[in-house]
């Protein structure tokens, strides 16, 4: 378990044994049926359904380490289930509202150009964030138009570039990387002091670019895969260029989909 984790399941459950203390019950002494009316108190105070299941899933843990200590006999946890998730639909952006935030960014300064190629790249290649801080100044192959990619889990993948993006790219490479290059490292995309990217620096950039709060990266991956979709190609193929482990991931992309096309039909239809 990693220290992020760890240190949310304390807050999970210090949250727990102060709704049952306030209540005058131990932490060993509450049953599945408190444990319920916590987890209901939780959706109604507006705890999405995804942070209460992560709520529970640390209380469960806490307490089958007390039942393998012999401190309690039974977890009542068990007898708790966690609520399905909210259907995660997400934001995704026109084609040409891409198109008129990347336009937007000047080709002026090196920070500018960097910007472009950057913002290019995660819409042409569909990059999450982190990825993008990975890159590079060997990812890129010119001669095959394509980018190599150190995906989540150590899954390595190549996906192909646009024009676009090459075209940002290649002004990047030559007017703007070699004014922020100290030469100690290998990043493709630097940071002004000649420092790797972080992924807070490139949401922040494209927070800063986009003159709009909560645009993040990942909303140019969703564009992405969904105008990928919108054009015909198929799931399995848009699993592989996202790097998905599942296509039930990549099916996220349907819904959308669908979304989008009940609205049409609504909007269209002489008899909806």
């Amino acid at each position: 378990m990693g220290e992020k984790t760890r240190r949310a399941y304390g807050v999970d459950l210090g949250q727990l044994a102060g709704w049952a203390g306030g209540r005058g019950i131990e932490p060993g002494d509450v049953s599945h049926r408190e444990l319920r009316r916590f987890a209901a108190v939780l959706g109604e105070n507006g705890a999405a359904k995804s942070t209460v299941g992560r709520k529970l899933a640390a209380i469960r843990t806490f307490y089958r380490h007390l039942v393998e200590r012999g401190e309690l006999s039974s977890n009542p946890a068990d007898l708790v289930s966690s609520p399905k998730k909210d259907a995660y639909l997400p934001r995704v952006l026109k084609s040409g509202d891409v198109a008129q935030l990347l336009e937007r960014i000047p080709a002026s300064s090196p920070l500018d150009l960097r910007d472009r190629a950057m913002f290019e790249l995660a819409y042409a290649a569909g990059l999450r964030a982190e990825e993008l801080t990975t890159l590079d100044t060997t990812s890129p192959d010119a001669d095959a138009e394509q980018v190599r990619v150190e995906g989540k889990g150590g899954r390595t993948r190549v996906v192909p570039v646009g024009e676009h993006a090459w075209r940002a790219l290649d002004r990047y490479l030559t007017r703007g990387r070699p004014a922020l290059d100290s030469g100690d490292s290998p990043a493709l995309f630097l940071s002004k002091s000649g420092r790797r990217l972080s992924t807070s620096d490139v949401r922040r950039r494209l927070k800063l670019q986009a003159r709009s709060v909560g645009l993040s990266p990942h909303t140019l991956r969703h564009s992405f895969a969904t105008h990928l979709l919108e054009g015909g190609a198929d799931l399995r193929s848009i699993q592989e260029l996202l790097g998905h482990a599942s296509i039930s991931t990549t099916q996220t992309y349907t819904r959308v989909e669908s979304k989008r096309l009940r609205m049409a039909y609504a909007r269209s239809h002489p008899r909806a």
